[in-house]
């Protein structure tokens, strides 16, 4: 079993630091690539940047791409994950409380059966990628350590967090302590990954069909 000492050390210190470190490190890389996008263009504009980049935020986010059999498995499957989690970290009642207790309000929570079916979804979507990432020669090519490690710290909150409200395999204050660990993990390890993408994308997408734009190339 968990040390009693070490439990409250995770749940408390532990967690304070794990934030501290991931709302310094977003900061940080969005303050960088804000800097990086306001670099002057010495070009003449030829159009608009606002309506090009709104396009594509469209077109790259809820237009299914034309791809084969397998591309259309991946681009769902990302996106099936993205909404599991979404509904398990938003809507769980747990996960609801903690954040009222930060927030100062709340909202309705889902029925468990929901969130189960949500996590359960979010694995599955999970595996997906991982095997189309391993078995495809160009993606497998353009993997790194990093790749991999994001797909590791991403679903381990998924699986413990499964098991605990399962409480599966061991007793609760130990499956409690090892998916506040997990999350811990995944706090820090974000802002400095390429999971920083939950905050990027959407712009990073609206630069591209700004850039696109002010050259006069419809994106």
């Amino acid at each position: 079993m968990i040390p009693e000492s070490f439990f409250f050390w995770v749940r408390g210190t532990g967690f304070q630091i794990a934030v501290a470190l991931f709302v310094g490190g977003m900061v940080f890389r969005m303050a960088a690539l804000a800097l990086m996008a306001r670099r002057k263009s010495l070009a003449e504009p030829r159009g608009s940047e606002w309506g090009p980049g709104l396009r594509m935020i469209w077109r790259r986010s809820f237009v299914l791409p034309q791809l084969g059999f397998r591309g259309k498995l991946t681009f769902v499957s990302g996106y099936l994950f993205h909404l599991g989690l979404l509904l398990v970290v938003l809507f769980l009642s747990q996960h609801i409380l903690l954040l009222r207790s930060v927030l100062g309000f709340g909202w309705p929570s889902l029925p468990r059966g929901v969130i189960d079916v949500a996590a359960v979804l979010a694995m599955a979507a999970l595996v997906v990628l991982l095997v189309h990432r391993v078995t495809d020669p160009v993606k497998r090519l353009l993997s790194d350590f990093q790749d991999y490690l994001s797909w590791t710290v991403t679903c381990l909150p998924l699986l413990t967090g499964f098991l605990l409200s399962r409480n599966a395999g061991f007793d609760y204050r130990t499956l409690l302590t090892v998916h506040l660990l997990t999350v811990e993990l995944l706090l820090v390890v974000m802002p400095f990954t390429k999971l920083a993408h939950m905050f990027s994308t959407f712009g990073a997408r609206w630069y591209n069909g700004a850039i696109a734009g002010l050259k006069g190339v419809l994106p």
